[in-house]
């Protein structure tokens, strides 16, 4: 590991060593590097998800890969696996082939413990909420208005819905469950820069109201000191390596599809003092992901990315243009060409925010020669190019060209980065902006509880803040089943929730979930260790 951090110039005594693998890099260390020149940021993004995989980890993983093989001082930075996906369905998010980062394993499991830590100190809160009610609720809390649910790091549909506090132990109250990649905390971490940024964001978190309607927040049920110790290690970003033993900074892991889906705010400012290029992504779909990233990652942390990969594989895009994924071995290029409109969509939503976008293939054996020189056709068509990669199969060998293209957009100095829209818009005609302009909706419905709840936010100081959108990573609308590029449609928005501590507010549309369930048949049938102690079916 000493070896690995030192690529990017860290010293071996500013790593906190997990094992002989894996290391947090220490704060004080972090904190010197504040007076150096930032390297160029790129962003990874994808096409919306299919069965048939996209790879964009995948991709990150190799583009860090290649640029490091044609000379430049490059690291990567994405999110920390969640366990509900590694049992459920998605697997886990280490990447593939040739290239993953390493340990796998721990990784995709429990790692250096930041999600237990996050777990804890959101759950401790919550627990703090119930004793303050029971021994005589001295800050006057409405006990029908306590908005804190719990987390835990798992899919469990059981609990999205629950009464606490029964068999005498208090008055029973509905409540619920939400995933740990869902918390507020987890927001909270990922968007600090050091730990007194932290502990202030902790005790803005508003868990309960009055019976006059004024918040009650984790500060004044003084929570967040104890929080912030329970946080103070998760705080440091994990280093760990590629398999060409190339340095990946792992840390923070909000869902994209229901939080702000990018890593820290801390391990990609860092990176970006540490190395000359800096590869991030961002969760699921540029629609979810990439705006998310743009609209609350860099706006709060004053980020200015250089360049963004949008990474398809063919086989995605045929299933955008309906084919059944069955047939996705055979050629087909007129559900090729329908399902490129769900790229041509991407690339056209990149551009809103002033960033150059560049293409990637992510190459699957059974992708044909038509079939490849269609989708490099229709980027080009876009004004855009695609390149195809091989990094799966080959390694950093295979992602050259990609490499040496992103290097050329970076150093032509295109990019005129832009949130797509400001600070002092309302809250509905932030969610509006983004529905219109991202979705391509003809416009959003949200009842009066709704509009209601969003204007006492703004005359309480809130307006100014951007907005978290929750919706199905499968469609630009709220329907999971409208693939490709559909227009005609509105968002309705179901509830939102104020993230006072985070600095966003989300809004929770159509159907999605905020705990999501396990499928029929979950991952976790397949995973166990065998005779020799080691893991096994687990990816």
């Amino acid at each position: 590991m000493p070896d690995v951090a030192a690529k990017i110039g860290v010293p071996a005594d500013a790593l906190i060593p997990y094992g002989f693998d894996k290391a947090k890099i220490a704060a004080p260390f972090l904190k010197s590097l504040a007076g150096r020149p930032d390297g160029a940021l790129v962003l990874v993004t994808a096409v919306n998800p299919t069965p048939a995989g996209e790879g964009k980890t995948t991709t990150t993983i190799g583009l860090g890969d290649a640029l490091n093989r044609i000379g430049k001082r490059a690291a990567i930075c994405i999110r920390e696996p969640s366990l509900g996906p590694c049992f459920g369905q998605k697997g886990g998010a280490t990447g593939g082939g040739h290239a993953q980062v390493i340990p796998m394993e721990d990784i995709n499991l429990h790692f250096t413990g930041d999600f237990h830590a996050i777990t804890s100190a959101h759950n401790l809160l919550a627990a703090m909420v119930d004793n303050h009610l029971y021994w005589g609720n001295a800050q006057n809390i409405d006990p029908r208005r306590v908005v804190w649910r719990r987390v835990m790091d798992m899919n469990d549909r059981s609990l999205r819905e629950m009464v606490t506090s029964l068999g005498g132990n208090g008055a029973p109250a509905e409540s619920g469950f939400d995933i740990t990649v869902a918390s507020e905390v987890m927001a909270i971490l990922c968007l600090s820069k050091d730990l007194e940024d932290l502990q202030a964001r902790l005790g803005r978190i508003i868990v309960a109201y009055r019976k006059d309607r004024t918040a009650v927040t984790c500060a004044d049920l003084k929570a967040d000191g104890a929080m912030t110790a329970l946080l103070k290690d998760a705080m440091q970003p994990n280093l760990v390596q590629t398999l060409e033993g190339n340095p990946a900074l792992i840390h923070g892991g909000p869902f994209a599809n229901i939080a702000h889906g990018c890593n820290s705010v801390i391990a990609t400012t860092s990176a970006l003092k540490l190395a000359d290029y800096v590869v991030t992504e961002a969760g699921f779909g540029a629609d979810l992901g990439a705006e998310k990233f743009f609209d609350i990652k860099c706006r709060k942390a004053g980020l200015s990315p250089k360049a963004v990969v949008i990474v398809a594989t063919i086989r995605s895009l045929k299933m955008n243009g309906g084919l059944a994924k069955n047939a996705l071995a055979t050629e087909d290029l007129a559900a090729l060409e329908r399902g490129c409109e769900n790229l041509g969509r991407h690339i056209e939503n990149i551009r809103l925010f002033g960033v150059p976008a560049i293409v990637a293939i992510n190459h699957f054996v059974q992708d044909t020669p038509a079939e490849i020189a269609t989708v490099k056709a229709y980027a080009q068509a876009m004004g855009s190019e695609a390149i195809l990669c091989r990094h799966w199969a080959e390694g950093s060998a295979g992602t050259e060209d990609l490499a040496r293209r992103v290097v050329e957009i970076v150093e032509r100095g295109e990019a005129k980065f832009a949130p797509i829209y400001s600070d002092d818009l309302s809250l509905l005609e932030k969610i509006e902006t983004v529905a219109r302009r991202i979705y391509r909706a003809d416009g959003v419905v949200a009842d009066k509880t709704i509009t209601d709840r969003l204007a006492r936010w703004e005359k309480e100081g809130f307006g100014a803040l951007p907005v978290c959108m929750a919706k199905t990573q499968y469609s630009f609308t709220t329907d999971p089943t409208r693939l490709g590029a559909p227009t005609g449609h509105e968002v309705r928005v179901r509830d939102v929730r104020l993230a006072a501590g985070a600095g966003f507010v989300v809004a929770i549309c159509g159907d999605i979930m905020t705990m999501p369930g396990l499928p029929k048949v979950p991952a976790a049938e397949g995973i166990g260790v065998n005779a020799d102690g080691n893991i096994e079916g687990l990816f």
